[in-house]
């Protein structure tokens, strides 16, 4: 009855086996690069590259539940392959962004779009966590938070929800080990609307000092972050951050509705990572 965990490197499949290893149940964490996971004492770490079929009957056997993060490379074989493995649930950290009118078109989007469907198809028990925007997105102000630089924002008033990854981690282990949300698909918020200013702001308070938040075009904005990802993820942040700019983000369900557990705060993330947006002291 292990419960395999992949993307085992990642904060919230991290999360994910803390808390299912501290419960005491068999779990199993899966990664492409399994020698560089760090997990507690007895649980096996195993390969699994969704784009290599291979790694699959290993990394499944015995798996009666699996963790499973998006990515569409093998998808199909994988289905096939947790059939026959005879996995009974996998609950799928999929997004939001797949409610879009143009997810199919989007390059965020129908990334967990195509794994959501493939697994539809499937016929495997399924949970679908759509998680909006994370708290820890927050980490790319970090650099010019941290260096006294103003953080350049082409739509500062862009209103999100965002979510604690702790908050995601509560909602998986109960998707794997209960029934409430059993066959569900739930979009996931954080409980209160803020504009990336008011976040600002917050850090802002943590840190103790300002923060300033300088407004640049649209175009400067795709240059800057052109930089780092590419030109359609871009257009597709930037865009989604424009029609955020309307008003309040919508909240969804939060760990107070599922599991009857107040939401973690933007603040809360903010204290406990304010040390990435600090310069370590010489």
């Amino acid at each position: 009855m292990t419960i395999l965990i992949t993307g085992a490197r990642g904060k919230v499949g991290q999360a994910v086996l803390d808390r299912l290893h501290a419960a005491g149940l068999p779990v199993r964490a899966a990664s492409a690069k399994p020698a560089e996971l760090t997990v507690p004492a007895g649980v096996d770490a195993v390969e699994l590259v969704l784009g290599r079929p291979d790694t699959f009957a290993a990394a499944l056997d015995g798996v009666r539940q699996v963790f499973l993060y998006p990515e569409p490379a093998g998808i199909d074989a994988f289905v096939e392959a947790a059939r026959a493995a005879g996995v009974e649930r996998v609950v799928l950290l999929s997004s939001a962004s797949v409610l879009a009118p143009d997810a199919e078109t989007d390059p965020l989007a129908s990334h967990s779009l195509r794994v959501e469907r493939a697994l539809t198809a499937s016929g495997l028990p399924c949970t679908f966590l759509r998680p909006d925007a994370f708290a820890s997105n927050a980490f790319g102000w970090a650099h010019p938070i941290a260096h006294g630089l103003p953080v350049q924002l082409a739509y500062p008033d862009a209103h999100i929800a965002p979510i604690h990854p702790e908050d995601i981690a509560d909602v998986a282990v109960e998707a794997l080990t209960g029934t409430k949300l059993a066959g569900r698909a739930v979009t996931l918020t954080g409980g209160q609307s803020l504009t990336f200013r008011e976040q600002l702001a917050t850090l802002a308070e943590v840190l103790g000092r300002d923060v300033t938040v300088e407004t640049i075009t649209h175009a400067e904005a795709e240059q800057q972050m052109g930089r780092f990802m590419p030109a359609p993820m871009v257009g597709s942040l930037l865009a989604l951050w424009a029609a955020a700019s309307a008003g309040p983000a919508a909240i969804g369900d939060t760990t107070e509705t599922l599991l009857g557990t107040p939401a973690r705060s933007f603040r809360q993330w903010a204290v406990e990572n304010a040390a990435a947006f600090t310069l370590p002291k010489e």
